[in-house]
């Protein structure tokens, strides 16, 4: 388990929706500083909110970063982007877009921040995954979080040697600005970020959100047509 109290975290995508919760359920808990990641950051009033840039879809921006926070103990993948891209039809180039950013992005911030993570005592490493990684009919956008799903599990395995407790974090659909559009009901984004933060001081590999989360988990035992969108079954 990792303690909250007294960390130095970093939350990328960390100004706004639930990396925005995050960043205030670290503090509330005691964490010493946060480095707030943003394409666009803005600047803060809270002297222990450092909000910085970061492209995830960038090596040097993530290894810049690195180098700028080598005090950081915890780190939290939460960047991410929805483009909805059916996979048959869709532009391909919003598909690779989607998986650099939600898979090849969260990989580079790990492969950046590993060293620095082992140098402070291994600290944690949270990848935000959805209930989507396991529900079909989300196009590309699921694809991509099944596929951060699975190497969040392969670097639980890769981080065990230098004590890095690693937690995938799956959920449903959070009340943000990247899912404003899809009526359906939401969770709010502190409940999320409370529910990690459980996770990790409790020493969790995986944390499931909410009852969506938790029926499509189970789901994996059965037949793959269980694992289909309700709105999508016939």
């Amino acid at each position: 388990m990792t303690a909250i109290e007294d960390s130095v975290a970093l939350v990328t995508g960390g100004q706004r929706g639930i990396g925005k919760a995050l960043v205030e359920h670290l503090l509330a808990r005691g964490a010493r500083k946060v480095y707030a990641t943003a394409r666009e950051p803005r600047p803060s009033d809270d002297p222990r909110i450092e909000p910085v840039f970061l492209d995830v879809t960038h090596n040097h921006s993530v290894t810049d970063l690195a180098e700028q926070a080598p005090d950081v103990d915890l780190v939290i993948n939460n960047a991410g982007v929805l483009h909805p891209a059916p996979l048959l039809t869709g532009d391909l180039a919003r598909v690779f877009a989607t998986f650099d950013t939600n898979v090849y992005g969260p990989l580079r911030v790990a492969q950046a921040f590993a060293p620095v993570l082992a140098r402070n005592g291994g600290g944690a490493l949270v990848n935000i995954h959805s209930f989507l990684s396991w529900a079909a009919g989300s196009g590309a956008y699921g694809a991509s979080k099944a596929a951060l799903w699975s190497l969040t599990n392969t670097l639980r395995i890769e981080l065990a040697g230098q004590h890095t407790q690693v937690v995938g974090v799956h959920l449903g659909f959070a009340d943000t600005d990247m899912v404003a559009a899809i009526p359906t009901e939401k969770i709010a984004p502190a409940d999320v970020a409370r529910a990690v933060l459980d996770g990790v001081a409790n020493g969790e590999s995986e944390v499931l959100v909410d009852e969506v989360t938790r029926m499509f988990k189970a789901a994996l035992a059965g037949p793959v047509e269980n694992l289909t969108l309700p709105s999508l079954r016939r």
